[in-house]
């Protein structure tokens, strides 16, 4: 059962930032629940990035329990900093350092000694967020990924990472950080296709569409309970579906050698209104192979219609079920990488909530 605090979360975040000063330690005033049977060991989660991650953070407690009410039970959140307490029972361990820069992690070699001391299996990233506020090049906070990613590798050959690209940021006093997250976010699909690999995959993860820093942040940098929940839900469906995936390597796995080229497709509901919805799905390779392209049915629920796509192409065939395939620069896919395609849906006024069953294919060249 979960428990609930009293206490609303922005009130929470303000009592949080009156203590700290005063040197006292803010107690979450719950047990998380149990990760899994004792006979069991837990998949090991590491959510690392800066304040956005771990100050508090709340998007990882949304998480958490999103994971678990679907069946998600043999996870461990880790990190070597606590949770500091959101409202409800979750597993707050994290590596999330408030003010850290990427750059400094990597040039520092910071990261090794939490490696060490907390072994994660999956590496759940949303970083770069300072670095991009302090001018920093997008190309020196990717060779700072690429060398995290290497230390990563070298405590973990089968580690796995999803990488975010980084929600927007509008803070006052600098005009230049919103158009700046923009560019380096437009880098980070290119080097997860360079870096990825068949055993220790990088998916991509999309956050920057859809956040509103007017309506989803407190300062135009760190979100709020709207942005929270965004967060949440944009890191729910590539967490579950690695987690899904199993421990890359294992014999039967999707993507060992002789599986053949797969992919696969997972449908997300964005905003709705009446008479339509508008909706994202994401592709993975699946495959030990490159994918060179990649074709998604998608078969929306209760009579609604596919009529716009972007980032990929559209073929609606009869009864509503409409073809989808990639728009050629997005069509080539490492293993283990991913990509996504938005779309609008219409709808007739008996509708229910957005749903729709997508099914992936691929091609590759052999």
């Amino acid at each position: 059962m979960r428990v609930i605090d009293h206490l609303p979360l922005r009130a929470l975040l303000v009592l949080t930032s009156l203590l700290l000063p005063l040197g006292l330690i803010l107690t979450p005033p719950f047990t998380p629940r149990a990760n899994a049977a004792p006979d069991a060991a837990p998949v090991r989660v590491m959510p690392l990035g800066d304040s956005i991650t771990g100050s508090p953070g709340c998007w990882r407690a949304l998480l958490w329990n999103r994971l678990l009410d679907a069946g998600h039970t043999d996870i461990d959140f880790v990190g070597t900093l606590p949770g500091q307490g959101c409202g409800v029972a979750y597993d707050g361990d994290n590596e999330g350092h408030g003010g850290e820069l990427v750059t400094r992690l990597a040039d520092q070699g910071l990261l090794p000694g939490r490696l060490a001391a907390t072994r994660p299996d999956i590496v759940v990233m949303h970083f770069g967020t300072n670095d991009v506020w302090s001018s920093v090049s997008p190309d020196r906070i990717l060779a700072a990924y690429t060398e995290l990613v290497s230390q990563m590798r070298a405590a973990n050959p089968d580690i796995r990472l999803l990488v975010a690209q980084i929600i927007p940021m509008n803070p006052a006093g600098c005009t230049g950080c919103a158009q700046r997250v923009v560019d380096f976010n437009a880098r980070i699909p290119g080097w997860a296709a360079a870096t990825s690999t068949t055993r220790s995959p990088v998916t991509v993860v999309d956050q920057w569409t859809g956040f509103d820093t007017a309506t989803d942040t407190y300062d135009g940098v760190h979100p709020g309970d709207a942005g929270n929940e965004k967060i949440a839900a944009r890191w729910y469906p590539a967490l579950a579906d690695v987690l899904d995936q199993g421990v890359p390597g294992d014999p039967g796995d999707p993507g060992d050698p002789g599986d053949g080229v797969t992919c696969t497709a997972s449908f997300r509901a964005g905003s709705a209104w009446q008479g339509g919805y508008q909706a994202e799905v994401t592709v993975r390779n699946t495959s030990a192979v490159a994918l060179t392209g990649w074709t998604v049915t998608v078969a929306p629920a209760d009579g609604a219609r596919l009529t716009q796509v972007w980032g990929g192409t559209l073929d609606t065939a009869a009864g509503g079920t409409a073809t989808v395939t990639d728009a050629g620069w997005n069509g080539t896919l490492a293993p283990g990488a991913s990509t996504s395609f938005g779309f609008i849906a219409s709808t007739p006024a008996t509708s229910g909530a957005p749903a729709a069953t997508v099914d992936c294919t691929a091609t590759a060249a052999f």
